[in-house]
């Protein structure tokens, strides 16, 4: 999951290299923290919150062959 969020927010960004996703783990979910440069937090959440909740769902489509909840939070 960490992979997967990773590489969709790199290719959102202009900062690449900023990018940084931490992953906590539970026992019935997953916590995915997703970190980006301030400069481009408006391009990872887009208008209306809409490519934040696009990142949401195929975190969530990926997960569910786990067994698991998938949570994205995006954090400055």
């Amino acid at each position: 999951m960490h992979d997967l969020v990773e590489y969709i927010a790199k290719a959102l960004v202009d900062q690449p290299e900023a990018v940084e996703v931490r992953t906590v783990e539970g026992d019935r979910s997953i916590l995915c923290e997703l970190k980006v440069s301030p400069d481009d937090i408006g391009k990872v959440i887009g208008r209306q919150g809409r490519i934040a909740r696009a990142i949401r769902t195929i975190a969530k489509t990926a997960g569910s062959r786990t067994g698991k909840l998938i949570h994205v939070e995006i954090i400055e």
